[in-house]
């Protein structure tokens, strides 16, 4: 049985004022005592889904100082040798996980100012992958350094806490929207493949061909991402309809939460994966974050979901871009985009599809 759903109207961000900042939505007060969801949480959600595209997060359940913890073993590892982050380069695995260098991923055809550790769920490679399921190639060992084993330790936990998180958001949404909450429980049963990053960005000319660019504009292709930053700033959105960009201003130990295409498929645009950027921080200032993509099964179909007639009426279509088509199957559009933000793995070792 579905909890019941709020049914109150929003306005687009088209028909009022441009937003200017984030909701802030608090995930310790998204379910009754009984267990139901909270019909006023729901609005807020709703709202911020549907109208934005991002909000921030508070309550997710963290341990105290937990979320600074990780963001200062970034700062550490990042200051160690580049012989020691180039023995995870990821240029060594088809899976596009480990040490990603300084300028190596591109977003829009251009260098991004960062560097990242890219990891996932740990399991032994695919064997014997058909043609047309390259994706599954995907899955496989994380790279984590043997020198610094908190790193990994600490990455591993927090990818715990955001899997939880995931779960109880992706849930809720889907109340929100009118939609049973386990519309999508086969498609991340026993094997969800999610991903986080761990990522230095770095200010100046340290990467010539960037600019000001930390990541280009983009909107990610999985279900729902969840983003840890520090205190530097920099993170920019565009919502749906809205030429103004927002200046999303971090708050300490707070996630900053997005929707992917996948959810924009299967809602025909009534979630939207949201553009958004990240400008380079200032010469001399390094800013770390980390963000964490909640995801199905690698060869998991996107089903459409049945939306309620008056939210079905508010649904404005998935995006139409031809350089960017959307695929139903998570496990190809997820190697999508890394076939265009990892030029050198994918010629290397998808030289087909490259």
């Amino acid at each position: 049985m579905v909890a019941m759903t709020a049914t109150t109207d929003f306005p687009t961000p088209t028909e009022t004022a441009p937003r200017r900042e984030l909701p802030v939505l608090d995930l310790s007060t998204a379910r009754n005592v009984d267990g139901s969801f909270n019909p006023e949480f729901l609005e807020k959600l709703r709202d911020a889904a549907h109208n934005v595209g991002f909000f921030q997060l508070i309550g997710y359940g963290a341990r105290s100082n937990q979320a600074q913890e990780l963001l200062d073993t970034l700062h550490e590892f990042f200051s160690r040798t580049v012989e020691e982050r180039l023995k995870l380069d990821n240029r060594l695995t088809p899976t596009f996980r480990g040490y990603t260098r300084l300028g190596a991923e591109r977003t829009q055809g251009r260098a991004d100012s960062r560097e990242q550790i890219d990891f996932g769920p740990d399991r032994e490679p695919e064997t014997d992958v058909p043609v047309g399921q390259e994706y599954l190639r995907l899955q496989g060992h994380n790279l984590f350094p043997a020198e610094f084993p908190v790193l990994e330790e600490r990455a591993m936990a927090w990818a715990g806490l955001m899997s939880r998180t995931g779960a109880e958001l992706l849930a809720a949404l889907l109340v929100a929207i009118g939609v049973d909450p386990n519309h999508f429980a086969d498609a991340f049963a026993e094997k969800p493949a999610w991903l986080g990053k761990l990522v230095h960005y770095v200010g100046g000319d340290l990467v010539p061909d960037a600019g000001k660019q930390g990541v280009g504009a983009h909107a990610d292709y999985g279900f729902v991402t969840l983003l840890l930053q520090d205190q530097v700033g920099g993170l920019e959105v565009q919502p749906h309809g809205q030429e103004e960009w927002i200046d999303v201003a971090p708050i300490p130990g707070a996630l900053v939460v997005n929707l992917g295409e996948m959810l924009e498929v299967a809602t025909d645009g009534y979630l939207m994966a949201t553009v958004h950027r990240v400008t380079a921080p200032p010469a001399g200032v390094d800013r770390y974050s980390v963000p964490f993509f909640w995801s199905p099964r690698l060869d998991a179909t996107v089903d459409a979901v049945d939306l309620p007639p008056e939210l079905a009426a508010d649904a404005r279509g998935k995006s139409d871009d031809p350089n960017n088509p959307m695929l139903s199957v998570y496990g190809a559009n997820m190697l999508k985009g890394f076939l265009r933000a990892h030029p050198e793995v994918a010629k290397r070792h998808y030289p087909e599809l490259a």
